[in-house]
């Protein structure tokens, strides 16, 4: 082997390496169980997840949008909305606490608290 491809093979390796470990540091899962739910950062709801009980929570934005919230089995997420694009709706249940679930149109946020 060359110099040159020795070097790409060992940057390949590097940011590989890299990224296998930012990947586990981000999608690890949360400490807590306590969970929050934010508009324009007021608190609307707080769930600790190890008691709460299986529900569906629609909360509305403004005179055009809403949000569904649902709690199933200790996990909780943006089970359908009204926005565009749905992103809130496809991120799925929330997992860590690097990672929350956000609805940009909506100004929602569901993330892990630390209190």
């Amino acid at each position: 082997m060359t110099k040159g491809v020795k070097f790409i093979l060992i940057c390949v390796i590097v940011v590989f390496a890299v990224s296998a470990a930012l990947s586990l540091y981000f999608l690890r899962p949360a400490d807590s169980r306590k969970v929050v739910v934010l508009r324009d950062s007021t608190e609307l709801y707080s769930f600790d997840l190890s008691t709460a009980k299986n529900e569906t929570i629609r909360i509305e934005y403004k005179d055009d949008g809403y949000n569904i919230v649902e709690i199933k089995n200790g996990e909780i997420r943006i089970s359908e909305a009204d926005c565009p694009d749905n992103t809130c709706v496809k991120t799925g249940v929330l997992k860590s606490e690097e990672m929350p679930v956000v609805c940009l149109p909506h100004h929602l946020i569901l993330r892990f608290s630390d209190k």
